[in-house]
């Protein structure tokens, strides 16, 4: 079950966490990042999922993390990137208000960092 707009961690987020935003979307320092600089972005409308948005909010969703990218690229001389998003519980979805990941990558911070994504089910994610 879906939680609402008065019980979402995510429509809560107090403004002073913003570290970049537009009216249709937010971005955010990730609460619970995997590296540093792991920064979520998300539709300013309470939705589950990025595909029930309306194409016009979902192309700010996507533009919002380009500039977040392009941003951490340019201040913290960050190469390389995984953009993710996890659409539905199934697929890892923990917090059902829709959401992008960007997630810094550094060389060494994996001792392998080949297949990227495929990982989310380590028995498929090795096809070299």
């Amino acid at each position: 079950m879906a939680e609402s707009r008065d019980t979402c961690p995510f429509c809560s987020i107090d403004p002073k966490r913003w570290i970049a935003s537009s009216d249709a979307a937010i971005a955010f320092l990730d609460g619970f990042p995997i590296a540093e600089h792991h920064t979520l972005v998300i539709p300013q409308r309470h939705v589950a999922s990025l595909f029930d948005l309306d194409v016009s909010e979902q192309a700010e969703v996507w533009r919002l993390a380009s500039e977040v990218r392009h941003r951490l690229a340019d201040e913290f001389g960050i190469e390389a990137f995984n953009i993710g998003v996890n659409d539905g519980v199934p697929a890892g979805q923990t917090v059902l208000h829709a959401h992008v990941h960007v997630i810094p990558r550094v060389t060494g911070d994996s001792d392998d960092p080949r297949g990227g994504i495929r990982w989310v089910i380590p028995d498929k994610a090795r096809y070299w």
